[in-house]
């Protein structure tokens, strides 16, 4: 198992400003981190990779689609261009050193249609993730495909549903992700979502019911480790918390309030609260 530390706690552009933070994960204990990547720059993205060999820190990294770029637009031009930065991302994952690019890519976050997924948008989709799994092949990269409640997208909202979309695209770089935040809303059974998708899964975000310390809110934890074990589920285990550091994200994620005392603390405390949960099963 490999523990790991979602960045947009802290910004969705790591810099030179951010490299003491870099250290400092990595001397809690941290395996690595998972690099948002929102402006794909190759060279800075190649320039932070070598930092964080030097620092002994893997990565993984995330990134999103937008109204102008949703690969399940009616529109070719606009599914064409969430395709081509989507590719323009894993080439950034090639030179950060990042092994999977992991996030809602699929389709356009916080954009509703007022239906649920058509059968062109899902023909649409699948397509689109076709052309860009080809692309992480090349690069070496794995897609971690990422579901979302309901109230951040219409076209993946449960564990069944991404694991059909990742069986439909049937290529051996398109997987998974499975995020406890979004199940605790969607999923009726946190159990039978993770066997539901557990041969897709190659990636875990752990995230409380508030985006808070994981541990100290609602998520069914016990259940939630338990079947990640029974189902021999070995990959990363990143924290996703969100604060208030990027006004972008906080009218994204809806985060009005502070809800932990320092983002040092909850990276301690959730790091603990990982190892020690995995620990008790062995």
């Amino acid at each position: 198992m490999k523990f790991g530390m979602n960045l947009l706690l802290w910004s969705g552009n790591i810099g030179e400003e951010h490299y003491p933070i870099l250290e400092n994960l990595k001397a809690m204990g941290y395996d690595g981190v998972e690099v948002p990547l929102f402006e794909y720059d190759v060279d800075h993205c190649a320039k932070l990779g070598k930092q964080l060999d030097e620092l002994g820190l893997e990565r993984t990294a995330v990134t999103v689609r937008n109204a102008e770029d949703n690969p399940i637009s009616p529109s070719a031009p606009i599914r064409a261009n969430g395709v081509a930065l989507n590719k323009q991302a894993l080439d950034c994952c090639q030179a950060l050193g990042a092994t999977f690019l992991c996030g809602p890519y699929h389709s356009a976050l916080g954009e509703f249609s007022g239906t649920g997924p058509t059968d062109e948008e899902k023909a649409w989709g699948i397509e689109s993730m076709q052309l860009v799994a080809e692309h992480a092949q090349v690069c070496d990269v794995t897609l971690a495909v990422e579901y979302l409640n309901r109230f951040e997208c219409y076209f993946l909202t449960s564990a069944i549903d991404a694991a059909n979309f990742i069986d439909a695209v049937n290529h051996p770089n398109c997987r998974m992700m499975y995020d406890t935040f979004h199940a605790n809303i969607e999923e009726k059974s946190v159990a039978e979502a993770i066997r539901a998708c557990q041969q897709q899964t190659v990636h875990v975000h752990i995230s409380e019911n508030d985006r808070s310390t994981p541990g100290n809110g609602l998520v069914r934890w016990d259940e939630t480790f338990n079947t990640l074990k029974e189902t021999g589920y070995d990959g990363w285990m990143v924290v996703e918390a969100f604060g208030l550091a990027l006004p972008e994200l906080v009218a994204a994620t809806k985060i009005w309030r502070r809800m932990y005392e320092s983002e040092e603390q909850l990276a301690k405390d959730a790091l603990k609260f990982m190892k020690s949960e995995w620990a008790k099963r062995g």
